[in-house]
C-alpha cells in the first residue's frame, strides 16, 4: 500500500533532485529515503526516478505522480488544519514565513504577545526572501507569510495590516543641504544604496525613485539593512528606509531621516495564506496581533 511517508519523500526528491538533500529535508538517512522510494516504485509498478549516482532525473510519469503526491499531501495538511480548528483559536503549530526587512523589527514583540495572549500556539518562524516564501507557502511547507503586498497569485488570500512609509536616510552632516530641495531631483543625483537582488525592498526603492540610471542600480547590493545604514553613516550614499526599521537601524548621531513632504512612498505589509486553508480564523487573529505592533501603534 502506498503511504504518505513515501509520497512525502518522493515529492521532496522530485523538487531537490538530489538524494542527500532530500533526505536532509525529510530528516531521515539517505538509505532510508532511497528504500522508501524503491518501495513506492514497486507498489505503483512504474519507474519514477532515473538514478545518476547521488543526483536524479524524474521520469515523465514520475513528474505526474509527484504533482499528484503534492496535491494529496496538501489535502492531508488541510485536513489536519480543519481538525485543529476545534482545539481553539491559535493553538498548536503554525509555520510563519517572514521577509528579512520585517522580521527583526516585528518578531521580538510579536513572540512576546503570542506567548502572553496565545500560550498554546507553537509559532515556527522561517525568514527568507519573498519568492522563496511564496513557493513554500503554495507547496504547503508554510501556513502563512508576512510580507509586502500585493501577492501576484490567485491561489493566495491576503490581509493588509499596516502601511509602512519610506524615509530618506542621509549622513547627518549632509542633512542641512537637503532642506528645501527638490527631493526627487536630489535623490537622482545621489548614490542609492540598496539591498542585493531578490529583496522586494530593493525593487520598491527603485520603483519609488524611478531609477533608470544603471550606475545607481549597480552601486551596492548589500545583504542587510544594517550594512546599508553603516555605509550611509560613513557618507557613501543614501537609502530609502522603511519607517518600521528606523528605531533599530538608525544611529541618530550619524544618520538623519528626511520625510517626504507630500504623498510619501510606502509599502503595504500584510499576511498571506493559501485560499484553500481552513485556518482563516487563525490567520485573521494573528494578523490583528501584528497590526497592533505596526508603525502607527508605536507612535
Amino acid at each position: 500500500m502506498v503511504t504518505l511517508r513515501q509520497l512525502r519523500y518522493f515529492e521532496t526528491l522530485s523538487r531537490v533532485k538530489h538524494f542527500g538533500m532530500a533526505a536532509e529535508h525529510c530528516a531521515v538517512t539517505q538509505p532510508a529515503l532511497s528504500m522508501q522510494i524503491k518501495e513506492l516504485e514497486r507498489e505503483l509498478g512504474v519507474e519514477l526516478v532515473e538514478r545518476r549516482g547521488n543526483t536524479v532525473a524524474i521520469t515523465p510519469i514520475g513528474q505526474e505522480i509527484a504533482a499528484r503526491a503534492d496535491a494529496i499531501l496538501n489535502q492531508v495538511r488541510e485536513l489536519s488544519d480543519y481538525a485543529r480548528q476545534h482545539q481553539g483559536l491559535l493553538t498548536g503549530p503554525l509555520r510563519l514565513g517572514i521577509i528579512p526587512s520585517i522580521a527583526p523589527y516585528l518578531l521580538p514583540d510579536l513572540l512576546t504577545e503570542v506567548a502572553r495572549q496565545y500560550p498554546l500556539l507553537d509559532l515556527q518562524i522561517r525568514e527568507t526572501q519573498t519568492n522563496a516564501l511564496l513557493d513554500e507557502l503554495l507547496r504547503g511547507d508554510l501556513d502563512a507569510a508576512l510580507l509586502a503586498l500585493p501577492v501576484p497569485s490567485p491561489q493566495v488570500e491576503t490581509m493588509a495590516l499596516f502601511e509602512d512609509r519610506f524615509l530618506i536616510a542621509v549622513q547627518s552632516r549632509a542633512a542641512a543641504s537637503w532642506k528645501d530641495c527638490d527631493l526627487s531631483a536630489r535623490i537622482g543625483q545621489e548614490r542609492l544604496l540598496l539591498l542585493e537582488e531578490g529583496h522586494c525592498l530593493r525593487d520598491q526603492a527603485l520603483q519609488f525613485c524611478h531609477i533608470a540610471n544603471m550606475q545607481a542600480r549597480k552601486a551596492l547590493g548589500a545583504a542587510s539593512l544594517t550594512t546599508i545604514m553603516q555605509m550611509v553613516a560613513a557618507g557613501h550614499g543614501i537609502t530609502l528606509l522603511p519607517e518600521i526599521c528606523a528605531e533599530t537601524e538608525v544611529d541618530r548621531r550619524r544618520v538623519a531621516l528626511i520625510p517626504f513632504p507630500d504623498e510619501a512612498p510606502m509599502r503595504t505589509v500584510g499576511l498571506a495564506w493559501r485560499r484553500t486553508s481552513t485556518r482563516k480564523a487563525d490567520f485573521t487573529a494573528l494578523g490583528e496581533l501584528v497590526r497592533a505592533l505596526g508603525p502607527a501603534a508605536r507612535g
